[in-house]
């Protein structure tokens, strides 16, 4: 009988107790290799090369801003960024990016005594609280709880910031490391207006509005045939790296003597010593104000964004706030800058053709390289990069992510995402505007409750029932 039935067979069978993890493991890992390989395929070789550019123009400026005021390791930043674009592309799938946090390097270019130990202690502090909100759960708590209307106000104030800003890089001369305006951009020159203005021509020629179906509509015959040949090979050149690539050209155009300044090998890598002033100061000058706008534009954001971007790839706030928790608990402690991911960065990354976790990590590869190649020489050739081009990079990005506001069609949603853009230009503090945003949200949410009836009008009907 026994015979008959195999399934009735004990799982006591060493051989079989032992195959069932074997098989598991196996299965496991063969799932998670599947899917790693999946997230980094390339949908199109030059769209994805030409999205990596699209997070170029708030890296750049930030990381040699710190570079020449602060001597950050440029070589060792490269290095961790590099390998943090390489795992975020292979884990999410799409080009989630990896960008300086903005307001621990504010902090850092504003006070002069904010030095390296200060940067990295408040890296390292909003690292360990954001990993203590993603594992313990309350951040995707937070996520659920923050209205739709109030996160796109922190998007489209954090788009229009990057477009006034790539507007000012554009238009005056600029001392990134001391973050300070020279005077007036002239028209001519390596990094002239002229310049500015045609690669911004060139890019919106290229990529136009981000429609998708460009030159459906043409006549029938030979003339559309050929127009829309000539259409598609125009449609298809990777614009932002081109502008790039022109960039890079110019800066040895602009001072070829920085040839003879390149070192060629990898930055030392060390543990940097931390005092207990630089904990503190790190803590209240740097994380105090950095920890709302990692919330809400590096975990809350990019995950709407996300969806919004890539329906069926839903990201949860947890793993977000995780991955950037780990990244600052990891790279900080040997110098490397405190990083994030964020909402520009994605829609800047997506604008210029990034559909993939291979954009990132092509970026990534990318920084690798020239992190061990050249190390922090790097910076002799970013200081000649035109920083007009650097400009139109971050412009595309602004608006792209300013552009995703539009699915507010209710006046009571834009009124509420317009408070909080406002309130978080004006005051400058994403967590101002969020907290103005909230409060207009509730006020709308009880005045609807009560019908639209005024207070007193209620009051007075409910005294008039009981007399």
């Amino acid at each position: 009988m026994a015979n008959q039935n195999p399934s009735s067979i004990p799982s006591s069978d060493p051989e079989t107790a032992q195959a069932s993890p074997t098989t598991c493991t196996c299965f496991s890992a063969n799932v998670i290799v599947q899917k790693v390989k999946t997230n980094l395929v390339l949908r199109s070789k030059w769209s994805e090369l030409n999205g990596a550019m699209g997070d170029l123009g708030t890296y750049i400026p930030i990381v040699l801003a710190l570079t020449l005021a602060k001597n950050l390791n440029l070589g060792t930043t490269l290095i961790f960024t590099g390998i943090y674009n390489i795992i975020t592309g292979a884990i999410y799938g799409v080009p989630m990016p990896v960008q300086p946090m903005k307001a621990i390097s504010a902090a850092a270019l504003s006070d002069p005594g904010f030095g390296v130990p200060e940067i990295m202690a408040a890296g390292i502090l909003t690292g360990g609280l954001l990993l203590f909100l993603g594992v313990t759960g309350l951040m995707q708590l937070v996520y659920k709880m923050i209205p739709l209307c109030v996160v796109r106000g922190i998007q489209l104030a954090q788009g229009l910031s990057f477009a006034f800003t790539a507007v000012k890089y554009v238009r005056k001369i600029q001392d990134l490391p001391k973050s300070k305006v020279l005077g007036d951009r002239h028209w001519l020159g390596l990094d002239g207006l002229v310049l500015a203005i045609v690669c911004v021509c060139f890019i919106v020629i290229v990529n136009g509005a981000g429609d998708k179906d460009q030159g459906r509509n043409e006549h029938e015959g030979v003339t559309r045939k050929r127009t829309s040949r000539v259409r598609k090979i125009i449609f298809s050149l990777p614009s932002a790296f081109i502008v790039f690539v022109l960039g890079v050209v110019l800066a040895f155009i602009r001072r070829h003597e920085v040839v003879h300044e390149i070192k060629f090998g990898p930055s030392s890598i060390e543990v940097v010593k931390f005092s207990r002033e630089a904990w503190k100061k790190g803590f209240i000058k740097g994380t105090i104000p950095q920890l709302p706008l990692s919330i809400l534009n590096s975990v809350i954001a990019v995950c709407k964004l996300s969806s919004d971007l890539f329906p069926g790839k839903d990201f949860s706030a947890t793993s977000v706030s995780v991955t950037v928790g780990l990244m600052n608990l990891v790279g900080s402690w040997f110098g490397a800058m405190p990083c994030c991911h964020g909402a520009g960065g994605l829609a800047g990354q997506y604008k210029f053709g990034g559909r993939s976790g291979a954009c990132v990590a092509l970026l990534g590869v990318a920084k690798l390289v020239l992190g061990l190649v050249l190390g922090t020489s790097l910076a002799h050739i970013l200081m000649q990069f035109p920083v007009g081009i650097l400009g139109v990079l971050l412009l595309f990005a602004g608006i792209e992510l300013a552009v995703c506001c539009r699915d507010m069609n209710t006046k009571e949603d834009s009124f509420v995402m317009l408070i909080c853009t406002t309130v978080s230009l004006v005051g400058s503090s994403a967590g101002l505007g969020f907290l103005c945003g909230m409060i207009i949200y509730v006020l709308l949410k009880l005045r609807n409750w009560t019908k639209d009836k005024p207070f007193s009008t209620i009051w007075v009907h409910k005294s008039s029932e009981q007399l």
